[in-house]
């Protein structure tokens, strides 16, 4: 499964691309700071707003914090985030969507009329306001961030369940007496994966996004704990003064994850459905 999994993938070049993005990414946040050891947190008046030299590459801020370690770290921090909303958002809105799809009747009115009333406010504007309600803080941000996914996978998993289950060999498997559990493991979720993996690789772009817009209005993140947004803040406040390195650096790098998100969102796409357990359904040959 996971072989034809990585083979699928392979085989689509902008998913490919938007995964050598990312996994540059990653490994620059991780094993760079194995490389260039300094503390992100380390002050240093006297080395404050330094532009980019070969002691520090990507210069210093406003109290003389070494910006390329500051930038290693926030991407630790800012990836760690966006697979932990992607993953608990997941769980829990493919569990309802899955929920519903299966069930029906008053079950899934209830559920869809919750995620409707979600759905009603913007997905930004509803993490704003559950981080504001909560207090500023990572995990009040988090927390904000992943309620407003949970419609996306809700709505997403229950439709595409209720697809897979008018197709005939799910209706072949229910009338022949198959378990439940079994339907829903073998002919059900292995072919609902392309449309949530899609939806999942959106999801980490969007949660790093909005991570980075809380820290910006000061409700994410909080200083001096490095982080892409906050250091953008910190750096407009320079830019026109000529320290335009401060929040360039974090910028480019969060435009890059995002784009290399979407990237793999877009690769995954196709016209061709495929299962995990089966692989890529041709039509048939004409005789």
């Amino acid at each position: 499964m996971w072989r034809r999994a990585g083979r699928f993938v392979a085989g689509r070049r902008e998913a490919t691309a938007g995964f050598a993005i990312v996994l540059v990414i990653a490994g620059f946040s991780w094993v760079g700071p194995l490389v260039w050891r300094v503390n992100p947190l380390s002050v240093s008046l006297l080395s404050s707003l330094l532009p980019p030299t070969s002691r520090h590459p990507f210069g210093t801020d406003e109290v003389g914090r070494d910006v390329l370690a500051r930038v290693m770290s926030a991407g630790q921090l800012d990836i760690l985030a966006a697979l932990a909303i992607t993953a608990v958002g997941g769980v829990i809105g493919m569990g309802i969507g899955l929920a519903a799809g299966l069930r029906g009747g008053v079950a899934e009115n209830v559920s869809m009329r919750l995620i409707d009333a979600l759905l009603a406010f913007p997905p930004l504007i509803l993490a704003l306001a559950i981080s504001v309600a909560l207090g500023a803080g990572t995990t009040s941000a988090a927390l904000g961030i992943t309620i407003s996914t949970i419609p996306f996978y809700a709505r997403l998993m229950r439709s595409e369940v209720l697809r897979v289950r008018a197709l005939p060999f799910v209706e072949a498997a229910e009338a022949s007496g198959g378990r439940p559990s079994r339907i829903v493991t073998r002919h059900i979720l292995p072919h609902t994966w392309r449309v949530m993996a899609i939806q999942a690789s959106s999801v980490v772009g969007y949660a790093v996004l909005t991570l980075a817009a809380l820290g910006f209005v000061g409700l994410g993140v909080q200083v001096p704990t490095p982080e892409w947004g906050t250091m953008i803040t910190s750096g407009l406040s320079y830019v026109l003064s000529g320290q335009w390195w401060i929040g360039v650096f974090p910028g480019a790098l969060l435009l890059a994850l995002v784009i290399g998100c979407n990237l793999v969102a877009d690769g995954l796409g196709g016209d061709t459905p495929v299962s995990l357990l089966t692989g890529p359904r041709r039509a048939p040959t004409p005789e």
